[in-house]
């Protein structure tokens, strides 16, 4: 009998530091994605719309996540506190626009993509930085060009601009791409609030995968079809997707929140399986949040 007891407790105790001490075993429990959000626009809210896209993430897919503001407000450009998680980040997810970061938070966001690791980008992070001529870091104001594949900046040489703040956009999936993973589930044409970015000709870069197009609405101006969404590989071998639009309003149609929750699937080469149905997503145009206190 104390043979079998004896045996008994040696097979607990083997099973605990198998389970529980094993550093491999607490490893591999570990292994949800980390996401990390950096965000800092004047204009779209993004400091309201993606905390509300990494709690879905948290909630129902399996992931955990980080988001970034700018402090210690929407409008303050020269500090986002916090980039050095992007150091253990699985993912960074970018909503930008004309910041102006110190050089020792912009040397994370370079160890980033110099690791090969994913990125999405949103919008206005086409125009993420402006810094001025003769800046040590001018160099930044095209960081959507060795990011994303999208025009360096706004205006310039890309002729990057918009149609008309009057105008919205209807997008249509384009055919070619229409077994992408990152369009599953997402209706072969869509109406968003956005107004249209305009980024040809020269713009994606050429070895873009364009996924969809987007036509003017309303335009302010003679308009062309521009790609509104596409896919592209950083120079470091990172996956890249990018999207222009991100109108507060356009996170409430569920075939642009399919494409984000998918896009960011695809860029941590992970399946996007199990869609849990519309999220709710309700950040008025123009809204924003209190500036952070001391």
């Amino acid at each position: 009998m104390r043979c079998i007891l004896n045996c008994f407790l040696f097979t607990i105790i083997t099973c605990f530091f198998m389970v529980c001490i094993n550093p491999a075993n607490a490893q591999s429990s570990n292994k949800k994605p980390y996401v990390v959000f950096v965000t800092g626009d004047h204009e779209y809210s993004s400091e309201l719309t993606m905390p509300l896209i990494a709690a879905e993430l948290e909630k129902n897919y399996g992931m955990r996540t980080r988001v970034l503001t700018s402090y210690p407000d929407h409008e303050a450009e020269k500090n986002i506190p916090g980039l050095e998680a992007l150091d253990s980040a699985d993912l960074a997810v970018f909503y930008l626009r004309w910041r102006l970061l110190p050089a020792e938070q912009v040397a994370h966001i370079e160890k980033y993509l110099q690791s090969g690791k994913p990125v999405v980008g949103f919008r206005t992070t086409t125009h993420s930085f402006h810094y001025p001529a003769g800046d040590p870091l001018e160099r930044w104001n095209a960081f959507a060009e060795f990011a994303f594949g999208a025009p360096p900046g706004w205006g310039g040489k890309a002729r990057h601009t918009h149609y008309g703040h009057e105008s919205a956009t209807d997008v249509t999936i384009i055919p070619a791409a229409a077994k992408n993973p990152i369009l599953k589930g997402v209706a072969s044409s869509f109406h968003v609030r956005s107004w249209l970015y305009r980024v040809l000709p020269d713009y994606p870069e050429k070895s873009a995968t364009w996924l969809l197009m987007g036509k003017s609405v309303n335009p302010d101006k003679e308009a062309i079809e521009n790609p509104v969404a596409w896919t592209w590989t950083t120079p470091a071998g990172g996956r890249s997707f990018m999207t222009t639009m991100g109108h507060p309003e356009d996170f409430q149609v569920e075939s642009f929140q399919r494409l984000v929750f998918n896009a960011i699937c695809w860029t941590l080469n992970k399946p996007s399986k199990g869609w849990k149905g519309k999220m709710d997503i309700n950040i008025p145009y123009g809204k924003h949040a209190a500036p952070a206190s001391e």
